[in-house]
Formats: structure tokens, sequence, C-alpha cells
């Protein structure tokens, strides 16, 4: 075997979302050794995060089927989540659909809670794999490829592959590309209200108006989006058109703010706003790369979900894009270390996933960018209407 062969490599993750999990799962089913270190302590802190996600059958659905998590996605998704209203401030539909009755599978996103997913998959992968309360603090660029990685709690060690999984503001992606984050001037905050507040008798109008699945309202350049989740939680993104990004995250002015921002809105909604829950209550301004973000491939590095093509939520295809990135670049790893690849077999299996990823993303990229746009606008909602049938008619949530 010649020195530029490796069998195995030392292959760390960065971040245990959905794609740096996607990776792992892919490489421990099919016996390569991986390690994904993640800042959280354990799989509980932040658990009240995250919006529910619709799953395609051709992108996270393949992730999960393609490592044996197929009987358990459907055992915890819900097809009646497929449940669609928009409209405007009155809370009255202008466009009102559901898919429960798909006409093939592959038709079918079943919605899924993110909290959910992540434990499905966090319970499918090694325990002694994943490194929890790893947060990266440096990573610095060695000889012939490979990594040092410096995290706060002193641990340092030496990586031949890195994939960053880590989000928005990535440690990692200053090494392949000069990309920022770019404020969307959209700005706002998630709340929800807790499963026993949702679940009263007193929230009967709420219930029934978010519907089963998601409830998207929008005027005078300002948002309500509502989920429903599995476990009888009701989620609320609320956005609005601003230059400055700040949103207070304290649970008192945060509510104050909403309330002044939705004055004049359906009584519902202002109630679920006065009755959301004190300890989750998360800032959320928008951020996103340009679309069409691309990098010339680098040696022993690569990214993968918002890490390498953040977006807004407006398409609906952050985890779906994620979970694709990281169950390609899973196969690719392990068919060249099962293979015995040289190094520079190995780069060249990477590089081709990026360029994959570069177009299926810039796509999704775009729509996001569109959608949102129409989503936060003085036109809404009939704005928000022709883009989402604009948005559907495309078939691009069968893609993403």
């Amino acid at each position: 075997m010649s020195a530029a062969t490796s069998t195995h490599p030392n292959i760390a993750i960065i971040g245990g979302g959905m794609g740096g999990l996607v990776v792992l799962l892919t490489l421990a089913r099919r016996g390569i050794p991986t390690t994904l270190y993640e800042r959280d302590a354990d799989l509980s802190e932040r658990a009240h995060l995250g919006s529910m996600l619709d799953l395609g059958h051709e992108s996270g659905q393949r992730a999960l089927r393609e490592n044996g998590l197929q009987e358990a996605f459907q055992a915890n998704s819900r097809i009646e989540g497929q449940e669609m209203r928009i409209g405007g401030k009155d809370g009255v539909p202008l466009l009102h659909f559901t898919e429960k009755d798909p006409l093939n599978e592959q038709e079918a996103r079943p919605e899924i809670d993110r909290n959910v997913l992540r434990k499905m998959m966090v319970d499918a992968v090694p325990a002694d794999a994943m490194k929890w309360g790893h947060q990266l603090a440096s990573i610095r660029s060695l000889e012939n490829g490979k990594h040092e990685l410096t995290f706060s709690n002193d641990l340092v060690t030496v990586a031949d592959v890195v994939v960053g999984a880590d989000g928005a503001n990535s440690h990692l992606r200053p090494l392949v590309s000069s990309a920022v984050p770019i404020y969307h001037e959209v700005t706002g905050a998630e709340i929800s209200l807790a499963p026993e507040i949702a679940a009263s008798p007193g929230m009967a109008d709420v219930r029934e108006a978010v519907g089963l699945g998601s409830c998207f309202l929008a005027e005078d350049n300002r948002v309500l989006a509502f989920q429903r989740n599995g476990d009888g939680r009701i989620r609320a993104f609320a956005w609005i058109h601003s230059a400055d990004p700040y949103f207070p995250g304290e649970a008192k002015e945060g509510r104050k703010a909403l309330l002044e921002l939705f004055s004049g809105w359906a009584p519902w909604m202002r109630k679920f706003i006065e009755h959301c829950d004190d300890t989750a209550v998360y800032p959320r301004p928008i951020y996103r790369l340009p679309v069409g973000h691309r990098w010339e491939h680098k040696t022993g590095i690569t990214l993968i979900g918002d890490a390498a093509h953040l977006m807004s939520p407006a398409a609906g295809a952050g985890a779906n894009l994620a979970m694709l990135d990281g169950l390609e670049l899973g196969l690719a790893l392990a068919d060249s270390v099962s293979k015995g690849a040289s190094v520079e077999g190995r780069e060249a299996a990477l590089a081709a996933v990026e360029e994959k990823m570069f177009v299926r993303a810039e796509k999704s990229a775009a729509f996001s960018y569109n959608n949102m746009s129409a989503f936060v606008n003085p036109d809404a909602p009939q704005s928000i209407v022709a883009a989402w049938k604009a948005f559907i008619g495309a078939g691009s949530r069968r893609e993403a």
C-alpha cells in the first residue's frame, strides 16, 4: 500500500444536527469508525427548539431508509401533519389543502418533530461515537490536508477528514470560503404553547384555527407561522421586516414586543402570544448565504447543511438538504475507505459530492429567498398564496 493510501482515516464530524448525525449513522452502519463532536451537553439541551419537519422521499426519508430507520420514521411521523393553511391577520384561510392521501409514497411528506428525529438517530449510532459537550474552539490546517481541532474543554485531536455540520455560524466555513451569513432583514421570535396549555379548553379556538399541520398568516410585512407538534405543543414563528436583527429574548419583553407588533390581528393569535411558554422564547433573526454559494474543494475538509448553504426556512428544504448531504457524503467516504482509496481518490470523491450539493442547494436557496420575500411583504397574504402555488407547481417540495 502506498504512503498516500489510508484505510482508516480519522474522520471528525463537527455538529450533531440532522446532517452530522446522518453522516455518522451512514458510516457507523458500514463499519467505518467516526467521531462526532457536539456542543450540547446532552440530547435534552434545547429540546424544545425547532419546527416539525416534512421529509421528502428521496432526501430526508432516503437518508433514513438507507440506514435502517424507515420503520422508526413511519412509527413517529404524521401524514396528517401535511395540512396547510395560508391567510391574513384575520385568520381566514385563502388557501387550505391537505395531503392525507398522496397518490404514491414518493409524493408523501409525513411530518416529524425535530427532537424526535434527532433522538431516533442518536439512539441508532454507537454511544461512544458521540462526544457531547465538545464546543469547537479552533481549527488549524496541518500538512498533508490534516487539521488540528481544539475544543473548549481543552481536548486536541488531529483529523484526516473534517465534516463541518456546525450550522449557520460554522467555525469551519472560513477555511474553504470567505462567504458570511447575510441578514435577510427579517427578525422575530420562536414561541410556543406548552402541551398542557395547548390542550386546555380555553385554547380550543387556537387548535381549530391552526389545524393539524401548518398555518401561515401574513400581512403588513409581518408573519405568524404556526405548527402543531406531535407532543401536543403548538409552535409559532413570528417574523417582521426590520433593518435591525435584534429581538428581545427575555419572555416578558418578547411577549410585550409581539403584542405590540401584532396589534389588530385576530384575538386567538394574540391569546396565543399572551399564553406562550416563558421557558421557550427564542429570538429568530433570519440569515442566509449567497444563492449559489460554492467553493473550490480543499483536502481534508468539507461542509454540509447550513454550514454550506444556509437559507431561510421558507422553502421547507433545510433539513432535507442536510440529510441528503450527509447521506451522500457518508456513502462516498464509506466507499473510499472500504476500497482503500488513496487520499487523492478519497478527496476526488468528496469533491464530486460537493458539486452535486452545490447544484441542488442553489435551486432551493433561490426558492427560499423568493418565498421569504413574499411572506414578509406589504402585498401579503396574496403574495404568499401566489408564491406557494408556484412553489408547489414547480415540484420543489418533491425534490428537496
